[in-house]
């Protein structure tokens, strides 16, 4: 059952703003634990369709939905298939993809995140992007760092994108910057909302 909760909030127009609103409604969700497990679930049912071998996830922060068990369910018994964490590239702001597995030895980055330390590298065929918010047409709103956007725009060959967060992020009028790249896909606890 999912309880209806708001903020009594307008969304800011202004995007640092609208940034911090809609953290503090993600954390304020009374029903976050049963929108996580719903979108455990979708998350798990979309990947059975798709036919890619490595992905690319994140450190959950900041309220974010954990996609790392659903990741390891989707690995086990599959030695060719691989889960990867970001670590940034501090020259280029960019993300790398470092191997993760439950248990494997984790370092704080620069923010405080952790990270794989001393794993392989590898290039995802697939990019799961959190997501603090999302408009129409796979458009994303993510803390503002541009890590993501960077990184998409230098990686060849560049992997399919799905965003993942909570429905209570859709920004209807929420529209890209020049430098903003969409989402293949985006999914929520009520299931995949965008498509390409």
């Amino acid at each position: 059952m999912t309880l209806p909760f708001k903020l009594n909030l307008e969304p800011s127009r202004d995007k640092a703003v609208l940034r911090k609103q809609l953290q503090a409604e993600r954390m304020g969700l009374l029903d976050r634990h049963q929108r996580a497990a719903d979108l455990q679930e979708v998350l798990q049912v979309w990947l059975i369709t798709r036919r890619e071998k490595t992905i690319g996830a994140y450190w959950p922060i900041k309220g974010e939905f954990d996609a790392l068990p659903a990741l390891y369910r989707w690995s086990e018994g599959h030695d060719e298939r691989r889960i990867g964490l970001p670590v940034m590239n501090r020259e280029t702001k960019q993300l790398r993809f470092h191997v993760w597995y439950p248990g494997c030895p984790m370092e704080e980055d620069a923010y405080g995140i952790p990270k794989p330390k001393d794993t392989e590298e590898f290039h995802p065929e697939l990019l799961l992007v959190p997501c603090v918010g999302y408009g129409p047409k796979g458009i994303r709103l993510g803390y503002g760092g541009g890590f993501y956007d960077r990184t998409l725009a230098a990686i060849e060959p560049r992997p399919v994108t799905a965003g993942l967060g909570y429905a209570h992020g859709f920004v209807p009028w929420l529209e890209g910057e020049p430098h903003d790249i969409p989402l293949d896909a985006v999914l929520t606890e009520e299931g995949v909302v965008w498509q390409r």
